[in-house]
């Protein structure tokens, strides 16, 4: 810090004293609400004076008087102080009431997910809410994201994690895709299929790890026929019996049920994907953001198991 630099903050804090002796009405009243002594509030203010070449106080035993140099500076002094304290209230409010744009980056297809778990911010009305939902990760810092949502793996070491959860996955096909292709009766005839992906860290490789009926694991390498960067566009090449496909239980729940997409291998089960809540910085963060962190926090602890 410059010598020049160093001056200026000196002044504003006498500035600072001075407004407080004027608002307080003297010095041992000043010193009191400064948890200083009247010496010492003294000997800063005769500092100031003595730097603006002018005399702000005249002192008595019984009282102060703003000379006319000292009428013309109080207001300024006290406009100064006003504003600090009017940025810190803004500070707190930062701090401990969620305000402001929270933007938050999800795939689509958690659209509903978001919709229940971020149902406690509904009652913060100077909270603004923007979604940005999009199966392919979206670089956090460049487009001010404060919040995101990601799954599976995560090994980003630039960005801060806290696992949420975990989302229960599904392996299916249409009826008419397993009709042409036969069924599998085990993870080891996996191979021959045609499978759907979205592209893991930009391959359309992955291996997918199975938990069998008496405990057993089988873990299958397979390669995608057909990649696409939106789940919704995979579900619908699914529907329309282009492979089996590897989706969340909740998105594939209705099309199940519906006989639209049969269960592959319903004895055998998929290893769940991690859900983790992702922020570009460290530290404390604004009350917009831990918020939203206790509120999926709560969600996901609720989710059965």
């Amino acid at each position: 810090m410059s010598s020049e630099t160093t001056a200026w903050t000196d002044k504003l804090k006498r500035m600072a004293l001075f407004a407080e002796i004027v608002d307080s009405g003297s010095l041992s009243a000043a010193a009191r609400r400064l948890g200083s002594t009247p010496s010492a509030v003294s000997q800063q203010l005769r500092l100031l004076e003595e730097a603006l070449g002018l005399v702000l106080l005249h002192r008595s035993t019984r009282r102060l008087t703003l000379t006319e140099a000292g009428e013309r500076y109080y207001p300024a002094c006290a406009a100064m102080v006003a504003q600090a304290r009017s940025a810190d209230q803004a500070l707190e409010r930062l701090r401990d009431e969620p305000e402001g744009e929270l933007r938050l980056a999800a795939p689509i297809g958690f659209g509903e997910l978001l919709a229940s778990a971020l149902e406690p911010l509904r009652r913060h009305p100077r909270l603004r809410l923007h979604l940005l939902l999009d199966d392919t990760p979206i670089d956090l810092i460049g487009e001010r994201v404060d919040l995101a949502l990601r799954v599976g793996r995560f090994t980003d070491s630039s960005l801060v994690a806290r696992r949420l959860g975990e989302l229960q996955r599904q392996l299916c096909a249409a009826p008419r895709y397993l009709a042409e292709r036969g069924w599998p009766r085990h993870p080891g005839e996996l191979a021959g299929h045609d499978w759907l992906g979205l592209p893991p860290r930009g391959t359309a490789v992955d291996t997918l790890s199975f938990q069998g009926p008496q405990g057993e694991r089988e873990e299958v390498r397979v390669e995608a026929r057909l990649l696409a960067s939106q789940v919704t566009a995979l579900q619908a090449m699914a529907l329309a019996g282009w492979g089996l496909y590897v989706g969340m239980a909740d998105d594939v729940r209705q099309a199940l049920a519906e006989g639209r997409l049969a269960p592959v291998l319903p004895d055998w089960r998929l290893e769940p994907a991690a859900v983790f809540a992702v922020t570009p910085r460290r530290g404390e963060q604004p009350a917009k953001v831990r918020h939203a962190l206790q509120a999926l926090q709560q969600h996901f602890a609720a989710r059965p198991g």
